[in-house]
Formats: C-alpha cells, sequence, structure tokens
C-alpha cells in the first residue's frame, strides 16, 4: 500500500488490530494466504540509537520503532560479552518493536516475559535470551520476525517453558536453543507454533535430553528448502562445564522432540 492511496487510515487501524493479538500484516500475509513467499518485514516508524541498555518493566509499546546500537552496543558480532539492547524486568511486556543494526545482544528478559509483534532485521549475538530460575516461568514471543542469525535466533538458558507463535525466521543456524553448557542446567519446555523458516537454516531447535527437556512442533511452514536441509529437531547430551555438547540424535520420538511429518509443511 502506497502511502498515496486512501484507505491509508484503515491500514494503520488493521495494523494495530493485528499488533494487538501479537501479528503483524507480514505474518497474515505470509500465512494467511499459503503463499511459498516469506514474510514481509514491517516498515520501521522512525529510528533511535541505543548507547546503553534500556530497562523494561511493565508494558511498553514502541509502536513500530526501530532501535539499533551505538558506541558499547554498536556491534552486531557474536561477542559474548555484550549487552542487550532492552533488558526485561520479571513480568514485562514489550511490544511492537523493530531491532536493528547493530543489534548487540537484542533482548533478555530476565524472568516470565511477553514479546508481542518484535522483529528484528539484523540478528547480532542472539534475538533474545531467556533467563530465570523459576521452572514456573513463561517466556511468550507472539508475532513477529528475526533474520540474518549466523549462529541462534532464541537463547533458552533459564527454567520454565518458551512459547513462539507466530513468528517468522529467515537465514539462520538454530531458531531456539536449549543452553548446551551453562553452568546451571534445568528442565526446559519449548513450543513452536505456527512459525514460517525460510532457508538458509540449519536448526528449528535444539534441545538437551539428558535435562528433560521438549519441544513440540506444530503448524511448520519451511520454505525454499527443498534438499531438506533444515533439521526440525535436533537432540544434544548437556553439561554444566562449558565444553560444546555432544549430539544425541534427531527426529520425533514422542517424547523429547513431539511432531510428526503432517506438522511441517514443505514449500
Amino acid at each position: 500500500m502506497t502511502s498515496a492511496t486512501r484507505p491509508r487510515a484503515r491500514g494503520r487501524a488493521l495494523t494495530g488490530a493485528l499488533a494487538t493479538l501479537g501479528l503483524s500484516v507480514g505474518m497474515v500475509m505470509a500465512t494467511g494466504t499459503g503463499s511459498a513467499h516469506a514474510a514481509t518485514w514491517p516498515t520501521a516508524n522512525g529510528s533511535q540509537g541505543v548507547s546503553s541498555t534500556i530497562s523494561v518493566s511493565g508494558t511498553k509499546d514502541y509502536a513500530m520503532k526501530r532501535l539499533y546500537g551505538t558506541g558499547d552496543l554498536g556491534s552486531g558480532g557474536q561477542d559474548e560479552d555484550q549487552g542487550p539492547i532492552l533488558e526485561l524486568a520479571p513480568g514485562a511486556v514489550l511490544k511492537n518493536v523493530i531491532i536493528g543494526a547493530p543489534a548487540a545482544d537484542g533482548i533478555h528478559c530476565k524472568g516470565s516475559c511477553t514479546l508481542q509483534n518484535v522483529w528484528w532485521e539484523d540478528v547480532g549475538e542472539d534475538a533474545a535470551t531467556f533467563r530465570g530460575s523459576s521452572s514456573s516461568n513463561v517466556y511468550t514471543v507472539s508475532g513477529g520476525g528475526a533474520k540474518e542469525a549466523s549462529d541462534k535466533v532464541f537463547q533458552f538458558n533459564g527454567a520454565g517453558t518458551l512459547n513462539v507463535s507466530n513468528f517468522a525466521v529467515q537465514n539462520f543456524g538454530t531458531f531456539v536453543r536449549s543452553c548446551g553448557n551453562c553452568s546451571t542446567q534445568y528442565k526446559r519446555t519449548i513450543n513452536l507454533n505456527t512459525i514460517e523458516a525460510t532457508y538458509k537454516g540449519s536448526r528449528l531447535v535444539g534441545i538437551n535430553t539428558n535435562y528433560g527437556d521438549s519441544a513440540t512442533l506444530r503448524g511448520i511452514t519451511i520454505v525454499g528448502d527443498t534438499s531438506k536441509k533444515i533439521v526440525p529437531c535436533q537432540k544434544y547430551i548437556g553439561n554444566d562445564d562449558g565444553d560444546e555438547p555432544s549430539s544425541n540424535g534427531s527426529g520425533p520420538d514422542g517424547t523429547y522432540c513431539k511432531y510428526s511429518a503432517s506438522d511441517i509443511t514443505y514449500k
């Protein structure tokens, strides 16, 4: 829709209504029409450089502003000691924001959190990292998308359950990874529902069977992966001493990797 067309106000209303549901025009175009084309990324409503981590508590709606790192946060690389653009207190809700480049270490959740209609244009170290030691923590990612993640998109370091739905991911290493070598390990539950993954990519989810992790996949659409190189669910033997975890097979087993062939559509 161009800026010259009369229905612009209606378009804004539609975008706002979808954002309330944790969706976006791009996600509806991608999943509602049955098209094999990837989701359309939203246009930013202004940009803001961030030189030090912004703390968020309660609910914060950025109305589709783009945030990008400057100064100490001006790296888009894989350095492990980068700070995040945003750090969410337990229970915080973040809505309608675009994380631009450089993205540093994206977003950190210190406990249960909700990320609603959040988009990463060029993932830095990770798009979001989920922390917190309580098994009752629930981390919710609803709507949005991420692309250009040379390693991981979502890093799950804490305990509890991570739910990701109505999300688009493009050009990535691992979409969701249960930490394989954190100094403190937990049982983690991952639920992916209505995900559009566009090749290139290596793994949708990686979990540690020895800690009792599980991943449930529903409504997964994989675009452009004609050779089926993306592994839907990779199993590992995790550790707490910092070593690289060893792989432990892949594919559905009903206990750790919970999905069937009908849950994944290739386009």
